[in-house]
């Protein structure tokens, strides 16, 4: 095993904690996140192309996460002076579809060590032995990891995909149900079942057969629960 490959967090457990600077100053993570969503996400390098366009998106939409009780954490293996660099170019010359002037508020990690890279599984060698994927973590406000999702160096992530994901596992918390296959808020939702007792089905749920039912949830109610228009 490579000296930078190590086991790869798990879905359900407690997320690795660490100790690191950033452009916002010194963070324990998930400890400072107690009770709050968050969305911890890598990118290979700063002044590079594809993570600009993702920085620019990830700044210009970060109140639209907060509204969803969930902050975001940025990181690449690269250094604290060189992540504030990068994100004054980003503010002062960097105009991209509709989006300019744009302060990035929440944190992007010091990693040149890549200690915390390491830890997570952001290095993956048959990509580079050097740089993060594009990486991205959902971890609940217990810190533990609900979700995550790995693009290749020279794909760009999809932030729709990324709320909806948030948004999803919100509304699985709040809710106790499962969603189907492009679940989008005001889409029917999955009844849980449990055997074929029929007579436990919600009133108004619609059954396919006997595993498989599913009941409306409106898209207000959502938000309703969620405190935010979803």
């Amino acid at each position: 095993m490579e000296k930078n490959e190590q086991q790869m967090p798990r879905l359900g457990e407690p997320v690795p904690a660490f100790e690191a600077m950033t452009t916002k100053g010194k963070i324990s993570f998930p400890d400072d996140y107690k009770g709050k969503w968050v969305i911890l996400f890598s990118h290979p390098a700063d002044f590079t192309p594809i993570c600009t366009t993702e920085i620019l998106t990830f700044g210009a939409r970060t109140e639209e996460f907060r509204a969803l009780n969930c902050e975001l954490v940025g990181l690449s293996v690269d250094s604290r002076n060189s992540h504030i660099a990068w994100l004054k170019t980003i503010r002062e010359k960097i105009e991209y579809k509709g989006m300019k002037d744009v302060k990035v508020g929440f944190p992007i990690i010091d990693d040149v060590a890549m200690k915390v890279a390491s830890l997570y599984g952001m290095i993956q060698p048959g990509e580079s032995q050097t740089a993060a994927v594009r990486a991205v973590f959902f971890v609940d406000p217990k810190g533990v990891l609900r979700a995550m999702i790995y693009y290749p160096l020279a794909l760009g992530r999809n932030f729709d995909e990324i709320r909806r994901v948030l948004v999803g596992l919100q509304t699985i918390d709040a809710f106790g149900i499962a969603l189907p296959a492009d679940w989008r808020p005001g889409d029917e939702v999955i009844v849980p079942m449990k055997g074929d007792d029929q007579e436990k089905v919600p009133e108004g749920a619609k059954c396919y057969d006997w595993f498989f039912c599913t009941k409306p949830l409106p898209k207000e109610e959502i938000g309703r629960k969620l405190g935010e228009k979803v």
